[in-house]
């Protein structure tokens, strides 16, 4: 990884850095400097293998919450900076939400969010390029509430020609669905492909 250094990130240099394998964060949420990171071992979730467990489809059958895309952007990376009990502090800053709300104009990043009646309670957000979908933040105020929005975001994916579903990092919950751990060689290939393809539409 590499601190961003004097050189202002703006979002056509952000794309730039997520089409060779960069993505950027900050130490801590109240830290306004960015640097690059650039895992040596790298977080997908193959559209193809993607697994959505029998108690979660039970639960998604009983439809506990209305599913949205692109409705409250900005309150999903709000409420992904906020402090929870499963995550006390958070690396999204002033300058994260600033540059993502950009590429949220531009077309190129996008929410996923879970409603109960007229509250947000769960929700993710990304950035689309290519056909590669690379996943930020998502956070839960209810019980499965990001894991359905997960799982309406990689159909939605499927339908529109994604090929490539970056998680950055894996994690225990994330390994449930399905996402694995590549070498960063093998990300650059499947990169490479994605960024070779026009635009897929979110």
């Amino acid at each position: 990884m590499a601190r961003g250094g004097e050189r202002k990130i703006t979002p056509d240099i952000l794309l730039r850095a997520y089409s060779i394998g960069l993505f950027p964060m900050a130490d801590s949420a109240d830290d306004p400097e960015l640097f690059w990171v650039e895992p040596e071992i790298r977080g997908i979730i193959p559209l193809d293998q993607f697994h959505v467990s029998k108690s979660l489809a039970k639960a998604m059958a009983k439809r506990p919450f209305e599913v949205r895309f692109d409705t409250a952007f900005h309150a999903v990376v709000d409420k992904c900076a906020e402090p929870a009990d499963d995550r006390p502090s958070t690396w999204i800053n002033v300058e994260i939400k600033s540059l993502y709300s950009a590429l949220h104009t531009m077309g190129h990043a996008h929410s996923v969010e879970a409603w109960e009646g007229d509250e947000l309670v769960g929700g993710l957000y990304g950035v689309s390029l290519g056909t590669a979908f690379f996943g930020e933040s998502m956070f839960s105020r209810r019980t499965n509430a990001s894991k359905i929005c997960l799982v309406h975001l990689v159909e939605r994916l499927r339908q529109q020609g994604f090929t490539l579903l970056d998680t950055q990092f894996t994690t225990d919950h994330l390994k449930t669905f399905g996402a694995v751990d590549i070498p960063k060689e093998d990300y650059r290939i499947l990169l490479e492909d994605a960024m070779m393809q026009a635009d897929a539409e979110f």
